[in-house]
């Protein structure tokens, strides 16, 4: 009698094609961590997304579940030639330069044109060909999403399963983003838990501009606020990071926006064109005073995905 290979068995739940899914969050730590129980990620520079391919039709949304499939039409293009009849992914759309960094200005700067050197990183698989895959053990979810992707145009993000330390240290020195460290068997958990973690080689944080400065009429740099509860409170005033057509840009946006009183909470002695706050800016800083200011703070870009 012939030997009948036996029919692997299918990940996950069967389950219908559901919208758009909270994405999973990474926690900030100090320490990378390390042990067997942990895989490590590169951490890119740029927007997270979540692609739904369905019915031989491919949608891209941020991870607040906006709609960029324009804008990201490059990515699109890319993801339909995934093998799946239905599948939904979790990765970031970057800009890799040659020594495979990815830097978020930049990206900003190619989406003003025909974003024809975005790529899709992808590093998750929450559903895939009918079945809900969040309760899959990672390892696993990440096998079945290397298959899919394979021979496409979209990149694959590799699990390193080394030293937490050494693999940050290696990161910070070759000028990647930072290191992502997730837990090798876990589900898919929605929303920001412990399964997750993240640290960056610079200390990177998303404000609000509060308001802008000009000096004799030239642009002089943004005010910051950080949000505590209902109030803001002054996080500081950037003025590097700017070229002549960001700042342009920028004094474009923050105009109609402009407003006769201080957005803080608390007055600061700063004379400064105030604004609604309701542009939201990546920052990239040094440290943190006490107060909450951001020390050598250079601006990256302005975050409308969020």
């Amino acid at each position: 009698m012939a030997f009948q290979r036996k029919k692997p068995e299918a990940l996950g739940a069967k389950a219908p094609f559901p919208g758009f899914l909270e994405p999973a969050l990474a926690a900030s730590i100090d320490r990378v961590p390390s042990g067997e129980r942990w895989i490590h990620e590169i951490k890119f520079d740029g927007y997270r997304v979540q692609v739904h391919l369905a019915n031989e039709a491919v949608k891209i949304f941020t991870r607040r579940g906006h709609d960029w499939t324009r804008r990201f039409k490059k990515v699109a293009d890319d993801a339909w030639h995934i093998k799946a009849s239905s599948a939904i992914i979790d990765g970031e759309v970057v800009v890799p330069a040659a020594d495979g960094s990815t830097d978020f200005s930049v990206l900003q700067n190619e989406l003003k044109g025909t974003s024809t050197k975005i790529v899709l990183v992808a590093f998750d698989l929450l559903y895939l060909n009918g079945r809900d895959l969040r309760k899959v053990r990672l390892f696993q979810r990440k096998a079945a999403l290397k298959k899919i992707i394979t021979g496409s145009d979209v990149q694959f993000s590799e699990s390193f399963e080394i030293d937490g330390r050494e693999m940050f240290t290696h990161a910070c020195k070759v000028g990647l983003e930072g290191v992502v460290s997730k837990v090798r068997d876990s589900v898919y958990a929605s929303g920001r838990g412990n399964n997750w973690l993240k640290k960056t080689c610079d200390q990177r944080e998303t404000l609000t501009i509060a308001g802008f400065a000009l000096d004799d009429g030239k642009w002089d740099g943004i005010y910051l606020a950080r949000r505590r509860g209902d109030d803001l409170i002054y996080a500081g005033k950037v003025d590097h990071g700017f070229d002549k057509t960001s700042a342009a840009e920028l004094r474009r946006r923050l105009e109609p926006l402009v407003r006769k009183t201080q957005p803080y909470a608390k007055r600061i002695a700063h004379k400064g064109i105030w604004v609604e706050p309701k542009l939201l800016a990546e920052i990239e800083y040094r440290a943190k005073s006490a107060e909450g200011k951001v020390r050598h703070p250079f601006f990256k870009g302005l975050r409308e995905d969020l």
